[in-house]
């Protein structure tokens, strides 16, 4: 049966202008990190891709490594487009990213001209597209000048492979500096994606500063610090979840068992508000208007329902942040 996008997709979304661009996102981006890969079940990330788009998210963040294995998250994606999306190319954006490990050798990784501009052609490839709205360094290089790097993202808009560029995980000091070599080549240098969240506040210590004063936009990844703040783990660790595993690389039983007590009066405050945690956590992200669009990962379609929620209530008073404030400093 033909998918035929929900008529009434833009009522509720909100969207947010990048920096000074003339370009808005979604305040909420669908990331394909995980559950997109060969390893997984193609139609439930077929059905995720579809429910987003029919609640008006348009924003759909990609990178060349996603999988696993790589480049299997670009390649699903492709099947979703040209099965379902097709006709919408026009009313999607469609990002991907480059910096980390993609294929042997000495010119699969980093931020080399050599690198990016292979790397893009490839993901292009892939994905059947003939530009992306956004592509990204995934991370800095410390081997690599910054105006190697620029030079090649400059290069492939001047190519019409992509129609701006961004970053990833670059510290306040690196942005600012590749931001001013942008701003002399005229390059439509947008917007960074940093991790953020209740419990990982870094960009507050100086990057917020420099998204001001060079009016660049952010997309914040794991806005969820990993589930930590869901009620996922307010009665202890489920069987089946990440923080249960040994092998886990970003979610322990330490990290559970050491933020539990916040979890549970922030789980408070959020009932107060008449939010769960996971949808307060991810409004809080959005609530000074420096952050652009919150990048979300989902496995079920019932957990985007549950994060579009959350802009039902952006706003919150004095009185509530210094409130989740003094949990988070306790």
């Amino acid at each position: 049966m033909m998918y035929i996008a929900d008529e009434n997709r833009y009522e509720k979304m909100l969207y947010n202008r990048v920096g000074k661009s003339g370009l808005k996102l979604s305040a909420l981006s669908l990331g394909l990190w995980h559950n997109f890969g060969d390893v997984d079940l193609f139609e439930n990330g077929r059905a995720l891709v579809r429910r987003a788009f029919d609640l008006g998210i348009t924003h759909f963040d990609l990178a060349n490594n996603y999988g696993p294995p790589a480049g299997s998250a670009e390649e699903n994606f492709a099947k979703i487009l040209e099965r379902d999306l097709k006709p919408y190319r026009d009313e999607l954006i469609i990002s991907t990213k480059a910096g980390y490990g993609m294929w042997a050798g000495p010119y699969g990784d980093g931020g080399s001209k050599k690198y990016l501009v292979a790397s893009l052609d490839q993901s292009l490839k892939r994905m059947g597209l003939d530009y992306v709205d956004i592509y990204y360094h995934h991370r800095p290089d410390k081997e690599t000048p910054l105006e190697e790097t620029a030079e090649a993202l400059d290069l492939l808009v001047r190519q019409g492979k992509a129609l701006y560029v961004g970053v990833s995980n670059y510290s306040p000091e690196q942005t600012r500096e590749i931001a001013e070599i942008f701003a002399a080549k005229k390059t439509p240098f947008i917007i960074h994606q940093p991790s953020y969240s209740m419990f990982n506040r870094w960009i507050e210590d100086g990057l917020k500063d420099v998204l001001v004063e060079k009016q660049l936009g952010a997309i914040a990844f794991s806005p969820l610090a990993q589930g930590l703040l869901t009620d996922r783990y307010l009665n202890g660790i489920p069987e089946d979840s990440r923080a249960n595993r040994e092998t886990g690389l970003w979610l322990h039983k330490e990290n559970v068992n050491q933020t539990i007590g916040k979890v549970k009066a922030l789980n408070h405050i959020a009932k107060e508000r008449g939010q769960t945690l996971a949808e307060m956590a991810v409004a809080w992200i959005l609530r000074d208007g420096i952050v652009t669009s919150v990048l979300i990962g989902a496995s079920k379609v019932s957990q985007i329902e549950d994060n579009v929620k959350a802009l039902d209530n952006i706003h919150f008073s004095e009185e509530e942040l210094a409130a989740i404030d003094e949990v988070l400093k306790g």
